[in-house]
């Protein structure tokens, strides 16, 4: 019954979070963390379009491997 009611009053957002979307950001060029606990990337697509993502900054900080991001980054470096 519950998820019934949801899914009848969120069908939209059920629907559009049931669809896979896959986006390469490229590009960076705007970061922004805001006082609201939103954290954004703008860049552009594979395509060039202009691309943003926002993040919960909280949830975001607990799922980055910071040591792990850097060591995969020095790695890739030294095989250049």
């Amino acid at each position: 019954m519950v998820v019934l009611y949801w899914l009848l009053f969120n069908y939209e957002n059920y629907y559009a979070m049931s669809k896979e979307i896959r986006k390469r950001l490229q590009d960076i060029n705007t970061f922004m963390s805001t006082t609201t606990n939103e954290t954004y990337f703008v860049g552009k697509d594979e395509q060039g379009t202009e691309f943003n993502i926002v993040f919960n900054t909280v949830e975001l900080l607990e799922w980055l491997d910071i040591d792990y991001m850097k060591d995969a980054t020095k790695k890739y470096i030294e095989n250049l």
